[in-house]
C-alpha cells in the first residue's frame, strides 16, 4: 500500500511524497523547493524515483532542476502544453502513469492554468492548485466555464477518494465558504475540525471527494442556491443559471473575499 506524506516547503506549500514499505524509493508531487525534498529523502533513507508536476507554476517546479542534478536519470512527468521546460515525459489527459506499481490517470483540469493536470485513481487525487480543501485555484489563465468542467471530472470520483492539493489553504477556504453557506451543519462542523488540527500545527490535508461535496461551495455550484448569500454585485444573474454561472460568482466573489 501506497503511503503518503507531507514535505512543508514555503510558507504554506505541501510536496506530496509517495513511498512503500517494499522499497526505498521515493517519488513527489510538484517539489517548489529541492532543499526540503533532499532532507526527508536523507532523513527516512529514501532514494527518489520520480517527479509528478501538475502545473509550470514554480512553487510547483523551482526545486525540479537540482532534484535531477542530484538524481539525473529520474523521469519527470507533467502536462505536455506545459511552458515548464524541464519535463521529460509530457503528458495528455487519458495517460497512464505507474508510480510504485499503482496506476494513476491523467485528467486535463485547466482554470488556474491552462496546462494543469491531476493525477488520479479510486482511491487517490493530487490535484495541484485545482481543487483545495473548501476552495479553488484562482483563476489566472482560464475561464470559470473551464474550471467547472475541470471540476464536474473531479466530482464524478468515489467519495472517499483522498484529495491532496498543494496548499495549508483550509482555514482561509472555510471562512469563505460559511460565508456562501452559513447554515450548512458540515462545514460548520468541519470548520471546527480543522480549527482544532491548526491550532495544534496540524495539516489539515488530505481531504475526500465525498467531504468536498459537502462543504466546498465550487464543489457545489450545480445547487440553484448556492449564491443566494452573495453580495448582488458578484452574481452573474442569466435565464439559464448553469452551474458553471454559480461558479464563475462564487469565483468573484472569493477573489474579493
Amino acid at each position: 500500500m501506497v503511503q503518503v506524506k507531507a514535505i512543508k516547503a514555503f510558507s504554506d506549500n505541501y510536496i506530496w511524497c509517495l513511498t512503500t514499505e517494499q522499497n526505498n524509493q521515493a517519488w513527489v508531487v510538484d517539489p517548489g523547493q529541492s532543499a526540503p525534498v533532499l532532507e526527508h529523502l536523507a532523513q527516512h533513507n529514501l532514494t527518489l524515483g520520480g517527479i509528478l508536476i501538475t502545473h509550470h507554476h514554480y512553487d510547483h517546479t523551482d526545486g525540479v532542476a537540482q532534484l535531477v542534478k542530484q538524481y539525473p536519470n529520474i523521469a519527470v512527468y507533467g502536462p505536455s502544453n506545459s511552458p515548464f521546460e524541464g519535463i521529460t515525459t509530457p503528458l495528455n489527459e487519458g495517460d497512464t502513469v505507474s508510480v510504485l506499481s499503482i496506476p494513476f490517470e491523467i485528467i486535463a483540469t485547466p482554470g488556474h492554468t491552462l496546462d494543469h493536470i491531476c493525477y488520479i485513481n479510486d482511491a487517490l487525487a493530487f490535484t495541484g492548485d485545482t481543487l483545495f480543501s473548501g476552495g479553488c485555484g484562482r483563476l489566472f489563465e482560464g475561464s470559470p466555464e473551464q474550471m467547472w468542467h475541470s471540476f464536474n471530472k473531479l466530482r464524478a470520483l468515489p467519495s472517499d477518494c483522498k484529495v491532496y492539493c498543494t496548499h495549508e489553504y483550509t482555514q482561509a477556504n472555510l471562512a469563505f465558504a460559511k460565508a456562501v453557506e452559513p447554515r450548512n451543519p458540515e462545514l460548520l462542523a468541519y470548520s471546527e475540525q480543522v480549527d482544532k488540527l491548526r491550532k495544534d500545527d496540524e495539516i489539515s490535508l488530505p481531504s475526500t471527494i465525498g467531504q468536498e461535496l459537502k462543504i466546498n461551495p465550487f464543489m457545489r455550484s450545480n445547487l440553484p442556491n448556492i449564491t443566494e448569500s452573495l453580495p448582488k454585485e458578484y452574481c452573474l444573474v442569466t435565464k439559464n443559471n448553469e452551474p458553471w454561472e454559480n461558479f464563475a460568482s462564487l469565483r468573484k466573489f472569493k477573489d474579493n473575499f
